[in-house]
């Protein structure tokens, strides 16, 4: 193609030099230096043989890992029961579990962490992201701060 181009200019260029050489870098010169009009950017910065052996495919968005919580860092919610679950295979013990309705009407399986709790039903909780571990079906959530009404 390119060949056939140099052919043209070099002929053409005994006629009219000044012509040739400026139509030569029209044809030949990359599309990302002529600006569009109304547009500061070029539409591509890459070539025909990029476009056609790689085609870009979108990112895949992330799952979110706490989806009940809907982006939001933490939540508040109201303990609906309380439960003592056991741990998978190779660990053994008795995890205090809690069931949680949050405020935005979903409800939740949480870990109580730490030694002792004064959790009841109807307790107020605030719900931070994260996984148990050990504990299937409880792991997307943890209490951290609780609450009780005087």
């Amino acid at each position: 193609m390119f060949a056939g181009l140099r052919a043209f200019a070099q002929n053409s260029e005994r006629w009219a030099p000044s012509l040739a050489r400026s139509s030569l870098q029209n044809i030949l010169a990359p599309s990302f230096v002529h600006c569009r009009s109304f547009h500061a950017t070029p539409t591509t910065l890459r070539t025909i043989n990029q476009s056609m052996r790689a085609k870009r495919v979108p990112k895949k968005q992330e799952k979110s890992k706490s989806p009940l919580l809907e982006v939001s860092p933490q939540r508040k919610g109201v303990v609906t029961r309380l439960i003592i679950a056991t741990p998978k295979k190779p660990n053994s013990a008795k995890r205090k579990v809690a069931r949680i309705k949050l405020t935005t009407g979903k409800s939740c399986m949480a870990y109580i962490q730490g030694e002792g709790h004064n959790l009841q039903e109807h307790s107020v909780v605030l719900v931070r992201g994260g996984r148990t571990k050990d504990l299937p079906g409880v792991g997307r959530v943890f209490p951290i701060h609780w609450r009780t009404e005087n």
